[in-house]
């Protein structure tokens, strides 16, 4: 009879049980892990593509390194998924991205293997250098290292951090994760053999011995021996540009050959040289054919069949916000050759890719650099041009400093389409678009707008090619719309007007809504009215500027006056209060005003609909809110819904 061979995956239970496994069974490892992750992410969904490309450079570094006393950093995060699996997480893998699941990203309180938290890029050099730092002044021993992928390496912030590290010439290991830009030549034989040579002991004492000896010789033969010995690495390996910020360069090497990786990862574990740079070439999407034949890679994936790589699509009768806006910018650049768009690095998240297929010429990725991107824009509008810059409202926090001072101060016409505004679902706290409502409309003359429907994002997409007073700002959450019927050509609408959709102006509680909460706030006037109260529903439109007639109209008519907005606190509720407050309404008593925003805490990753109602933000907390200030219903109906 013959025995089924335990799989070898099963016998990991953390990170230690790796570094116990010959060299030879690795791969074997790597194979197992590699199958685990595509069944895992077929289920929950998720970001799959950059975790298959880090597979064998996960078993190597957890093989290599003593995590978690050394350090190992992920950037962003999204090829953290077989790390997690490796590293005790393995049983709850399936709860990826669901609610009370694993998260979709690194996380300092999920494990300690998670040194630092991510889920923006470009952070894990500033991050690594720190902890190298932190080791060094409590007189420890320990490595850190840093996972880089070539797309965070188009940040500004990677290159400030680097330029920091090597100046100080702490120890430190980045491992550049390329598996896109061929900023590298063809690997292979001979780039793994130059890899192991440069990297080992012998190369570097001599080095050091050629150091020793050239610092005895005159000053040009010096220079001359360090441009020799620089050009004839940097010809071989391409590493010139980090050498030159201090960083001992290794590299470039097959990330999918452990043959080739472990002996590189162990002399630069063993090095005591300062800041090194190992080049690792992978391929985004490796060892599963969907993925591979897939233009994105399966960057981000739904639930998919492992067998043919189908993903299963929701069916919706509505497009999304993200399409509408995309459509909408296409139209209004057909008319006028101004409209330009930006995005960094996601063309196809803000759907500026298909702007991009009608209007190439037009159509701006300026990889992850968002203050780049900003301000880039601001010159775009400083010389009559109309440019949409295209970011996720947590993307635009990376730019604050250029909005306030590249943009809004000098009073210039960049457009910004803020999308995934409010809560984003399985995303959880990093992605949510908390903040944008705050930190823009505080800005002296920035003009901030919110649709309720895909038909007033058409509107205000017209009214912000029109509008050429200032810095402008449009905001629409992930997901799809309403449903309703989209104008063919939108209408440009008057500047921080709003409009009553439901009701007289005048009764017992009036909503006042921005954005795409409007619909929740009709269901609850519906279900106020069956309780026998008067509701007035209004949509602000504008954030900024502020509908002063409307305000005071809704609450010199109302005893309550309620606003709602899928926002932080200091967003559109408390300009409302503000001006409220100024009028000197509340010390007439006439009219009790709340505000309802998102509570004061990071909401954690479930459905979209599941985390509104946990932020009081749904009908059901409009009608208790209501209830609350109105006290019990006129006509002795539950307020509340059945079931």
């Amino acid at each position: 009879m013959t025995l089924l061979k335990t799989p070898l995956l099963d016998t990991i239970h953390d990170a230690a049980d790796v570094r116990r496994l010959p060299q030879d069974r690795l791969a074997q490892l790597a194979a197992e892990l590699r199958a685990e992750t595509i069944d895992a992410v077929s289920v929950t969904g998720g970001h799959l593509g950059a975790g298959l490309g880090v597979v064998e450079l996960t078993v190597a570094l957890h093989h290599v390194f003593n995590t978690p006393h050394d350090r190992l950093i992920w950037d962003v995060g999204h090829q953290c998924y077989p790390h997690k699996i490796l590293t005790g997480r393995r049983d709850r893998i399936r709860t990826l991205r669901q609610g009370g699941g694993l998260s979709g990203f690194t996380r300092r309180s999920e494990s300690e293997y998670d040194p630092f938290g991510a889920a923006h890029s470009s952070t894990s050099i500033s991050a690594g250098l720190g902890m190298a730092v932190a080791r060094d002044l409590s007189g420890e021993e320990r490595n850190v290292v840093c996972v880089i992928g070539d797309g965070a390496m188009s940040a500004g912030m990677a290159y400030e951090a680097m330029n920091n590290a090597g100046a100080m010439d702490s120890r430190l290991i980045v491992i550049l994760n390329d598996n896109d830009m061929s900023i590298a030549p063809p690997t292979g034989a001979m780039s793994a053999y130059l890899a192991r040579l440069i990297s080992g002991q012998t190369y570097r004492s001599l080095r050091e011995i050629g150091k020793q000896i050239a610092g005895h010789l005159p000053k040009f033969v010096e220079r001359g021996a360090a441009r020799a010995e620089e050009f004839a690495r940097g010809f071989w390996t391409g590493g010139t540009l980090f050498e030159e910020l201090g960083f001992y360069y290794v590299g470039p090497i097959d990330g999918h050959n452990l043959d080739h990786l472990l002996p590189v990862l162990k002399n630069v574990r063993d090095a005591k040289t300062g800041p090194i740079l190992v080049h690792v070439v992978t391929q985004k999407g490796k060892g599963y054919a969907p993925a591979e034949a897939s233009a994105d890679k399966y960057h981000g994936v739904v639930k998919f069949d492992v067998v043919t790589g189908a993903q299963v699509k929701a069916k919706s009768n509505a497009p999304s916000y993200t399409r509408v806006f995309a459509e909408s910018l296409i139209s209004q650049a057909r008319r006028d050759p101004k409209v330009v768009a930006i995005t960094a690095a996601m063309p196809s998240g803000t759907g500026l890719d298909l702007f991009g297929q009608v209007h190439p010429e037009r159509t701006f990725d300026v990889g992850i650099a968002e203050q780049h991107a900003v301000t880039f824009a601001a010159g775009l509008a400083a010389e009559g041009f109309k440019p949409f810059c295209a970011l996720y409202s947590t993307f635009l926090q990376r730019a604050y400093d250029q909005v306030v001072h590249d943009v809004a101060l000098q009073g210039l016409p960049v457009r910004f389409v803020i999308d995934r505004a409010g809560l984003v679902g399985a995303d959880g706290a990093t992605h949510a678009g908390a903040f944008d409502i705050a930190f823009l409309a505080c800005l002296p003359g920035m003009t901030v707008m919110a649709p309720a429907d895909e038909a007033e994002l058409v509107h205000m997409m017209a009214t912000m090619v029109a509008f050429d007073d200032g810095p402008s700002a449009v905001r629409f959450p992930r997901g799809e719309g309403v449903g309703v019927e989209r104008p063919e050509r939108g209408e440009v609408l008057p500047i921080g007007k709003g409009r009553i959709v439901h009701g007289t102006g005048e009764g017992d509680v009036a909503l006042l809504s921005l954005g795409t909460r409007l619909a929740a706030c009709l269901d609850a006037a519906e279900r106020l009215e069956a309780a026998g109260f008067t509701v007035t529903v209004a949509d602000a439109r504008f954030a900024k500027p502020l509908d002063r007639e409307l305000v005071l109209k809704l609450a010199a008519g109302h005893g309550a006056l309620i606003t709602v907005e899928e926002g932080s606190v200091g967003g559109f509720g408390s300009h409302v209060l503000q001006l409220v407050t100024d009028e000197g309404l509340l010390d007439r008593g006439t009219v009790k005003v709340r505000a309802m925003v998102l509570p004061d805490i990071y909401i954690d990753q479930e459905s979209q609909a599941r985390q509104l109602a946990a932020a009081g933000l749904d009908a059901d907390a409009i009608v208790a809110k209501a209830e609350g200030l109105l006290g019990k219903a006129k006509a002795g109906v539950s307020l509340h819904k059945a079931g």
